[in-house]
């Protein structure tokens, strides 16, 4: 927080609201289930924002279950190579579109309506997906999930950081991606269940019921409350106030840890605004020390998260187990199905889990723990492919399924929660939007060159990734900051030193906000003139 870097004697009220925030968060020993308001708060967030990556997953084990469906290899005429890349990968080129303008978007609009926007998107292409004619309409619906799946993912991930309660919003962050899993899990169940269809519908059902999480989302969006943060960002602070006031203290208004928390907000905001007001155009922004290396570190956990492996496994599970010998389809779907299983069990135990620990820590361990699997399974696959020992083969299979915790470890539990937390609010939807175009345009490449290198070369594109999964470890160990421990506002200035705030004129400006705009410390009570709803 920035009272702790410029001079304690002028920002005894912003230290004392983030003070009081922490303490009262980490003494409220009441369960979330046992707040009626909170509660419904929750599940609401399930189907609205949670929810969400259950496209995404579902996309990501559709595609890889219908490489074994025969009915849609006999439509697409076999699809290899250079063309299979290019209709699995054209749903990370619409992401990519649609990344550069989403964050304006979100923040113009707010949280609630970009989800509502990309959800209808969503029904649309799934619904032109699962009635395509040839090729062409095929990718064409999938370009139109892609660009859809990125106003979905900026504005839901924003809002669960922004409305969930203090006391558990790192766990609920870090669940974000666990759905992923599920629509993963559904995906593989029903094209294991339609495989065997010889008509055009083993492959076109599971295309329609692509569209079953957006659905959700148009449904349950009307009853999800906006971001208070947005809301005091835009002046319309009596919202704020009253949304905090009904969800994170049960509807007391009297609430010293909503006074606390609204105050914080405000502050914050106020010395954000104060420190990009000169800051005129995206260029000037990204000029700052403190923003260079947020930029520099959202773009590489965006590369981390799809070239450690993930986008060879997720859709290219079939053409692997080729290489070791497994040609059975309706094996392939087995296994496909048992593997996002075993992802969304061990996925939503880690996320339930590691964020009681330090940020560093964890990626670290994923990231050791992912390159010592693929340097294994690299050295299984060459094996096989000299001896074709059935036991190298069940080593790649273990294999696949060990890079499974491994991976999900940092990058399916933290990734969202590290994002929300190193990107301060009026950054937050910018810097989320950064990171799925880096991550949508790196599963593109991934996507479209991996089928071309395993045919090529078959295990020996393996290297590629253990060199990646090492340097990963070194970037992560010199460049990755802890977050974890902090309130978002007192992470707001993660990067930013003293003389970048006096540079601003952040100390006379905020000193003077603090004392005639917020409503006073906890210990003196509050001003009675500055509350929400009060003022005049």
């Amino acid at each position: 927080m920035i009272s702790r870097r410029v001079g304690r004697e002028n920002y005894v009220q912003l230290e004392s609201n983030d003070a009081v925030v922490s303490r009262l968060a980490k003494q409220d020993k009441v369960p979330w289930y046992s707040k009626p308001n909170l509660r419904h708060l929750y599940f609401v967030m399930a189907p609205t924002c949670l929810a969400v990556q259950m496209t995404s997953g579902f996309d990501a084990s559709m595609v890889n279950g219908l490489q074994a469906v025969s009915s849609w290899l006999e439509y697409y005429h076999h699809p290899r190579s250079a063309l299979l890349g290019l209709m699995i990968a054209i749903y990370s080129l619409g992401s990519v579109a649609a990344a550069p303008f989403v964050s304006s978007i979100v923040d113009k609009m707010g949280r609630r309506y970009p989800i509502l926007l990309g959800g209808v998107i969503s029904i649309v292409g799934g619904i032109l997906q699962g009635s395509a004619l040839n090729s062409v309409m095929f990718v064409i619906a999938r370009f139109i999930l892609g660009f859809a799946s990125v106003f979905c993912v900026v504005a839901a991930s924003s809002l669960i950081g922004e409305l969930s309660h203090p006391k558990e919003r790192a766990v609920i962050s870090s669940l974000f991606n666990t759905t992923y899993d599920i629509g993963a899990v559904a995906a593989a169940a029903v094209t294991l269940g339609t495989f065997a269809m010889t008509s055009n519908w083993g492959w076109r059902i599971p295309s329609f019921l692509q569209v079953v999480p957006s659905i959700l989302q148009v449904s349950f969006i009307w009853f999800l409350p906006e971001s208070p943060r947005w809301l005091v960002a835009k002046g319309r602070r009596d919202e704020a106030y009253a949304i905090l006031v009904k969800y994170h203290a049960e509807g007391d208004e009297n609430s010293e840890f909503v006074k606390a928390e609204y105050s914080q907000i405000e502050e914050t905001l106020e010395a954000e605004l104060m420190l990009s007001v000169s800051q005129v155009n995206q260029k000037e922004e990204l000029s700052t020390p403190g923003m260079r290396k947020r930029v520099i570190i959202v773009s590489f956990l965006a590369l981390f998260t799809q070239w450690s492996g993930a986008g060879l496994i997720l859709p290219f599970l079939s053409p692997i187990l080729d290489s070791i010998g497994i040609h059975d389809n309706r094996t392939k779907n087995i296994i496909n199905l048992a593997k996002y299983c075993w992802s969304l069990v061990n996925g939503t135990f880690i996320a339930l889990i590691v964020p009681r620990y330090s940020r560093r820590s964890i990626f670290l361990a994923c990231t050791i723990s992912l390159f010592i699997v693929f340097t294994a399974w690299t050295v299984a696959s060459a094996e096989y492919s000299f001896t074709h020992n059935k036991v190298s083969a069940q080593v790649v299979l273990v294999l696949i399924f060990l890079y499974s915790p491994a991976y999900n470890l940092a990058f399916n539990a933290l990734t969202f929660t590290y994002l929300i937390e190193l990107f301060p609010f009026h950054l937050r939807a910018r810097g989320i939007a950064l990171y799925q175009w880096w991550s949508s345009g790196a599963a593109f490449f991934n996507v479209f060159v991996n089928p071309i290198g395993i045919d090529l070369a078959g295990w020996r594109w393996y290297i590629i990734y253990c060199v990646w999964n090492a340097f990963q470890v070194v970037f992560v160990y010199f460049m990755f900051p802890e977050t974890s421990g902090r309130t978002l506002e007192e992470l707001t200035f993660l990067f930013e030193d003293e003389q970048e705030v006096l540079r601003h004129g952040g100390v006379e400006t905020l000193r003077e906000h603090v004392e005639t705009e917020t409503y006073g410390t906890m210990k003196d009570g509050p001003r009675k003139t500055a509350r929400p709803g009060e003022q005049g």
